[in-house]
């Protein structure tokens, strides 16, 4: 059975997730210093998810050479 084309992800389509696993919020957490090795793992502290936004690019006119 194939699948329809509305249903496929396209490569410019991939969105930024709002939640990370635990092992990407440790991950941030050393980055920026604030993990404690000896601290209780349920009241970890929240990391903040970057979103990127990718703009459109301009077309850029050529001049016609004559």
């Amino acid at each position: 059975m194939t699948m329809d084309r509305s249903l496929k992800v396209q490569a410019g389509a991939i969105k930024s997730r709002n939640v990370l696993t635990r092992a990407e919020r440790v991950a941030r957490l050393k980055e920026i210093d604030r993990f404690d090795e000896n601290a209780d793992i349920i009241g970890m502290a929240k990391t903040r998810v970057q979103k990127i936004s990718l703009k459109k690019k301009k077309k850029v006119k050529k001049a016609d050479e004559k």
